[in-house]
């Protein structure tokens, strides 16, 4: 990546945590980072916040860059393809991280010739605790999809997977933020319900939640070894255990998934 700039069309909250991950990594320099941003509050915070070049025309970052990493909205993907169409060149790397926008999409307004790698983040990118799948079309090159996965880890973890699983990743780990923050909510209220205040509870399931997550991560052991290695016959443990097993919360969980990949499907239609 020596000497080459990557451009970031959109310079949202997602934009900003692979900015800030790439500057912190020195992945990049602020010299070989810029975006392009119609939003004046938006543009105004990102150039003071990380000193980069910012564009109100998508085709000057798109002319400037070696790398177009494509950060906005999904419903303006189509317009924004169509105005940049003409200055990306097969030189050019391109990476979108708009959800439902398929390379059958991408390929058809910039056409079949071009390297493009699609990426399916979650927002703990925020705070470089991300989970990012990344895939590539036919185009790119196993070198562009091992840029990427540096790019990404800079923000959190990185896997590889075929566009055909994206939908299933959206389920997953795309939305699945969502239903963690859920359920440490409603231990928390569990919690509150036994005369813990709600805020010492609240802390007490989310440090729990990241020491099981980072247990799992870093030790290798399976979460049916973890249960078991935490579990006392006849202990405390055992007896919440046996209320999870007893109730219809694998058939939740899972619907719950099967419910976000489906509409993620219907989206990309």
């Amino acid at each position: 990546m020596e000497n080459k700039t990557i451009g970031f069309i959109g310079a949202g909250k997602m934009a900003s945590a692979i900015i800030k991950g790439l500057l912190s990594s020195k992945t990049f320099d602020n010299n070989h980072i810029l975006a392009a941003e119609v939003n004046e509050t938006t543009a105004k915070i990102a150039q003071e916040k990380f000193k980069i070049k910012i564009f109100t025309n998508a085709k000057d970052a798109v002319c400037n860059s070696d790398i177009i990493l494509i950060a906005t909205k999904p419903f303006v993907v189509q317009e924004l393809l169509e105005n940049i169409k003409n200055e990306v060149t097969k030189e050019k790397l391109i990476i979108s991280i708009a959800a439902g926008i398929t390379f059958e999409k991408l390929e058809a307004a910039l056409g079949k010739d071009k390297r493009i790698v699609r990426v399916m983040p979650n927002t703990p990118a925020l705070v470089e605790c991300g989970m990012s799948a990344i895939c590539k079309n036919a185009s790119a090159t196993e070198d562009d999809l091992q840029l990427v996965k540096t790019i990404f880890s800079k923000i959190g973890k990185v896997i590889s997977c075929q566009e055909k699983d994206i939908d299933a990743v959206t389920g997953v780990s795309g939305s699945g933020p969502a239903f963690y923050y859920y359920i440490i909510d409603k231990i928390a209220k569990a919690g509150e319900s036994l005369g813990l205040d709600y805020k010492t509870a609240l802390m007490l399931s989310a440090q729990t939640a990241l020491g099981a997550a980072k247990m799992i991560i870093e030790t290798g052991n399976s979460p049916e070894d973890l249960i078991t290695a935490v579990t006392t016959p006849g202990g405390t443990t055992a007896e919440g255990n046996k209320v999870l097993n007893e109730s219809n919360i694998d058939t939740i969980l899972c619907e719950t998934v099967r419910k976000t990949a489906e509409k993620s499907a219907l989206m990309s239609k």
